[in-house]
This record gives structure tokens, C-alpha cells and sequence, in this order.
């Protein structure tokens, strides 16, 4: 029976058509040896980490008790935390999402998803300390010894997701109570 849905894990080939096909430049990166996560771009590309991406793939509980999966894009030097996502999105719990959910959610290799080709029903996140510039950013492709190198501005063109602000102010000062006066 065929249920429409292609069985296969989304690759550097699969991403270089979709990008050759809406003709944004960009460069598939062998890499010079193998990577097992993002987070291992910046010592691999030799780049520095606020150049490359990760996205971070988790799993929300809102306060009526809906479980939803999100995917968040950020720089390799500032993943986002479970506590600024959750206040962000008024979430109950967040916690990273386990490799089987991020494998079937994004048809990618956890640890190696592309911020790029992700099924509409994710909700996407961008954080907005990627930088927007016309410098190169680094991101992984789903294949453990390639990567995609484009320039900044051409990625956050066609970026799916909601840029928003994942620092997660904190009140300064202290937190002493203060009596009222009379």
C-alpha cells in the first residue's frame, strides 16, 4: 500500500536540488572526517561557532497538558535553553526531544538535522542571535561527512520558522521582600 510518504532520510544531495531549484547559491562541504552532531561543526569547518547551526528538536508540554514537538535553529555557541523556550512559548515543561522522535519528526539523523526541508507541521523557531549578515554560516546536511555552507542573509531568506528573542531576560537585583509602609 502506498501511503504517499517516501521512506527515506533527507541527505545533502536532497537539499543541494531544493536549493539549486529556488537558485540560492551555497556550497555542499566534504567534510575531512566524519561528524556525529552540529555541535561538532565549528572545530571541523574550522569556522567559529556563532557561524554554524544547530537545531535543536524538542518536546513541549503546554499547561493543558498537549504534548507538541518544535524544532529551534540556533547558533552552535548559544543552544537554546529548555527555560527560555518554555517561557517563551508559556510552556509547562520542555525537554530535549529523545533520537527517535527527532528522526521521525524531521527525517533527518539526530544530531544532524538541517534547518532546511522540514515538514511544515514543525513548528519552527529561529533565534535571533543568528547572525544576518553576508558572511558564511555552516549547518549540518543529515550526513555525517558533508555540510552546507551558505551565506547568512540567503539562509534566513528562506529560513522556515518565527525569529525570536531565546535569552531569557531575568529580572536583576535581588529577590528580598520590601515592607510596605505605613
Amino acid at each position: 500500500m502506498d501511503t504517499g510518504k517516501e521512506d527515506y532520510m533527507k541527505d545533502a544531495l536532497a537539499i543541494h536540488r531544493w536549493l539549486l531549484a529556488h537558485q540560492v547559491h551555497h556550497e555542499i562541504v566534504r567534510l575531512p572526517r566524519p561528524m556525529t552532531c552540529a555541535e561538532e561543526l565549528p572545530e571541523t569547518v574550522s569556522a567559529a561557532p556563532e557561524r554554524c547551526l544547530t537545531v535543536t528538536v524538542l518536546e513541549v508540554t503546554t499547561w493543558v497538558g498537549r504534548e507538541v514537538v518544535i524544532g529551534v535553529t540556533s547558533p552552535v555557541s548559544s543552544p537554546p535553553r529548555p527555560g527560555a523556550v518554555g517561557g517563551l512559548l508559556g510552556a509547562r515543561q520542555v525537554r530535549p526531544a529523545p533520537a527517535h522522535v527527532v528522526n521521525a519528526t524531521t527525517d533527518y539523523a539526530c544530531g544532524l538535522v538541517c534547518p532546511l526541508l522540514l515538514p511544515e507541521s514543525l513548528p519552527m523557531f529561529i533565534d535571533d542571535r543568528l547572525l544576518a549578515d553576508t558572511g558564511p554560516l555552516y549547518t549540518a546536511t543529515g550526513e555525517r561527512h558533508t555540510a552546507l555552507c551558505l551565506r547568512a542573509l540567503d539562509l534566513l531568506a528562506v529560513l522556515p520558522g518565527k525569529m525570536v528573542d531565546l535569552r531569557g531576560s531575568r529580572p536583576r537585583g535581588s529577590r528580598v521582600a520590601v515592607a510596605r509602609r505605613h
